[in-house]
């Protein structure tokens, strides 16, 4: 069985009972994907950034225990240790646990690899959803501004944010589009600006401390983001940094929109304050590569993801719809209701 999308652009390929990872550590200088075949090499690519993005997390997830099936490996440890792998991103629980009420009701491998091949094809429909809905929202001529990257490599293809940015760009919406170079990883400078130029969308990217001078000096309609995970009340977790083009844009009349999957949604969870949020190592922050800038023993603090409270949020996009200024019951009624 080998999952098929259209995207130009695919993060996770399923063949000959492998999975093959495109290392987004390499680009843009090098296209090379990485071959998994047990569970553990799928967890260390999810905590190494091989692959990234909430929703490729899952899928990747997913393929792992799958692999774990095929292997004949013990499936709660497998399930363990891809649970571990990033704590954030709610999508990797979500998979995990809808790959689990089947092994634990007596599934096969071959019942878990159609589960997981299912979900990938799942995720694209509703990228290309989530695209048309939030690019709806988009009045032509319009000027947008993301952050991180939310495209198909982010996902099983098309993208959330940048998949809304890629559909308004085809229906003729857009006058210009901004990103940020995102450190410590660079994933604007390294994944959205490749991407965006695969799909000859010309963009211009901004230092990640220029977004409120942007919106100052610069029309901009919208800032679109992706995210790891939504409360029930609507606070958004999401890439480092997003908060404070939520607070830039609130100060600067500029809307924002954030595109995320149904699984993204946690409603277990009543507000932001209970999202967990990792924290990875100070070298990201005190190393470029190899090369160190600065100075040895400086002190980090590094999390790599904030939350953007709801009342800051003017439309979260799905594919069950769009949520206006969300909160608790504007949730509810689209994503549904905690037991």
């Amino acid at each position: 069985m080998t999952s098929a999308t259209s995207a130009s652009v695919q993060a996770l390929l399923w063949r000959d009972a492998a999975l093959q990872l495109l290392d987004q550590r390499l680009l843009p200088a090098q296209e090379r994907y990485l071959e998994a075949r047990d569970a553990g090499t799928v967890a260390r690519a999810i905590a190494d950034m091989v692959v990234r993005g909430a929703p490729a997390i899952g899928i990747a997830a997913a393929y792992g225990m799958v692999l774990a099936a095929r292997a004949g490996a013990d499936l709660a440890a497998a399930e363990a240790q891809l649970a571990a792998s990033r704590p954030t991103a709610v999508n990797l629980h979500w998979a995990l646990a809808r790959l689990g009420r089947l092994w634990r009701a007596g599934a096969d491998a071959e019942r878990l690899e159609a589960e997981a091949v299912r979900m990938h094809a799942e995720d694209l429909a509703a990228n290309r959803a989530m695209g048309r809905l939030g690019a709806s929202l988009i009045k032509p001529g319009s000027s947008v501004l993301t952050h991180c990257n939310t495209g198909a490599l982010a996902t099983g293809g098309h993208g959330t944010a940048l998949g809304v940015i890629r559909s308004a760009w085809q229906e003729g919406r857009l006058a210009a589009v901004y990103h940020t170079e995102t450190r410590p990883w660079l994933q604007g400078a390294r994944l959205t600006a490749w991407e965006l130029a695969r799909e000859e969308i010309p963009a211009q990217m901004i230092a990640d401390g220029a977004g409120a001078h942007l919106m100052k000096v610069r029309r901009i309609d919208w800032v679109i983001v992706g995210a790891d995970r939504i409360a029930a009340n609507g606070d958004t977790a999401n890439k480092i940094g997003t908060y404070q083009l939520a607070v830039a844009a609130r100060a600067h009349g500029v809307r924002f929109m954030v595109v995320a999957p149904a699984s993204t949604f946690d409603l277990q969870l009543a507000g932001g304050e209970a999202i967990p949020i990792e924290e990875r190592d100070a070298g990201e922050l005190t190393a470029f590569g190899a090369s160190a800038v600065a100075p040895a023993g400086t002190r980090v603090y590094n999390p790599v993801f904030d939350v953007t409270p709801a009342a800051l949020i003017d439309a979260i996009v799905c594919e069950r719809g769009v949520i206006e200024k969300p909160d608790a019951a504007r949730v509810a009624e689209v994503i549904g209701r905690t037991s």
